[in-house]
């Protein structure tokens, strides 16, 4: 039955016990608190056998819990994933053409780099508009491919990656970012994988996690593409893979105290039972928000597709006839007005739609957000609703 939102709907009873949603830094695992940082060795050098042993742990339990291939490469790098997909773009791109999947922001920037920025002649961008995924043809095998897993501004995730093929000569470099931890990621079927700690398991920022595959090696120490790159963004010396970034040897100074979260997040990932207990806690939440929005009479999901909705970036679009008929800075003003009413309430931080995504609501569905928390904020999102109903009659009364 779909629910009809009438003007004055009565104020929820129950709130969220965490009113954290944001898409980045994202919700703490549950029970956190400072006390779990009473370990991290501040003050101390990060080449220090102790710190750097801490450094290696967040490697090793992340390749454990990702189930990794053992001769996989996993490392620490600036910049959070940002920096990590810059480093290998601007370092292997150019040996074959290479096809770009874009289906949201971050995967336009990619395909801006690979255009505007290295201007890389044999390149084609598939592109499809918020709420789809562009036509999944197979990509050439000798040809490379970049793309986003999970779109966290559009809400909308590969179903699978036939589109790659298991024999290739390219590399499929994904941008894992929000998926990793939350998703299933087909290892046979990529080369580069990169995610940050401020996604899934709720780390602190600035710090990228790169996952290199034996290919991905061979391209690095194989192919020379003649740009200056500053030492922030090398991963090879003398043709040779730095192998010290993939044993706790980071580039630049990490913080001690990022580690040490890093860590309790990894501990706690374990407890809940690992990948598969991180995957059904989040698939739960998409489960609890995909109850309420079939019988939603104002709300949907922007990605048009139930097997491409993502359960980590939940991305949700207004659907009543009065609100698309208004223009596109009227519908932002809508959005907005309805998340800070959420905000305001305090049981919703920071769930308005990124600002190049279409207007909307973006709720984290990651897995250190409890399903009780999502819902105890649906009725709220209907009551919101109503009041910024109340407020555009009151408008247009004059």
């Amino acid at each position: 039955m779909v629910r009809t939102i009438e003007l004055g709907t009565a104020r929820p009873s129950v709130r969220p016990a965490n009113p954290c949603f944001s898409s980045g830094p994202c919700a703490k695992r549950p029970g956190w608190s400072l006390a779990a940082l009473e370990g991290a060795m501040l003050g101390r050098s990060h080449r220090a056998p102790g710190p750097k042993a801490r450094i290696k742990e967040v490697i090793d339990r992340s390749k454990a819990i990702l189930g990794m291939p053992a001769d996989w490469r996993l490392g620490i790098v600036p910049a959070s994933d940002t920096g990590a997909v810059e480093m290998v773009l601007w370092s292997v791109l150019g040996a074959r053409g290479v096809d770009v999947l874009v289906w949201e922001s971050f995967s336009k920037e990619w395909a801006t780099d690979v255009v505007t920025q290295l201007r890389l002649a044999d390149a084609v961008v598939r592109e499809a508009p918020y709420g789809q995924l562009p036509a999944l043809d197979p990509v050439a095998p000798d040809r490379d491919a970049v793309f986003v897993w999970n779109g966290t501004t559009s809400g909308v995730r590969l179903p699978h990656a036939d589109f790659i093929a298991d024999e290739r000569e390219g590399l499929a470099i994904c941008d894992a970012t929000s998926a990793a931890f939350a998703m299933r990621l087909p290892w046979e079927r990529l080369d580069v994988v990169t995610w940050s700690w401020q996604k899934v398991l709720g780390g602190e920022a600035a710090h990228g996690m790169l996952a290199l595959s034996p290919r991905a090696v061979a391209r690095l120490e194989g192919y020379e593409s003649g740009r200056p790159l500053p030492k922030i963004m090398r991963l090879t010396k003398g043709g040779k893979l730095i192998e010290g970034i993939f044993e706790g040897d980071t580039i630049n100074t990490p913080s001690l105290l990022c580690v040490e979260d890093a860590l309790d997040g990894l501990r706690w990932a374990e407890s809940v039972g690992g990948l598969d207990g991180l995957i059904e806690r989040s698939e739960a939440n998409l489960a609890a928000v995909d109850r309420w929005v079939s019988a939603s009479g104002w709300a949907d999901f922007l990605a048009e597709d139930p097997a491409t909705r993502s359960c980590t970036s939940i991305c949700l679009k207004i659907t009543v006839p009065w609100f698309r008929a208004l223009d596109g800075a009227a519908q932002a003003r809508v959005a907005k007005r309805l998340a800070a009413i959420l905000e305001a309430e305090g049981v919703a931080l920071d769930i308005a739609s990124y600002r190049d995504a279409p207007p909307g609501l973006r709720i984290w569905g990651g897995a250190t957000v409890e399903t009780a928390d999502i819902e105890a904020l649906l009725p709220w999102l209907d009551w919101a609703f109503a009041e910024v109903g109340v407020e555009m009659a009151h408008e247009a009364a004059g």
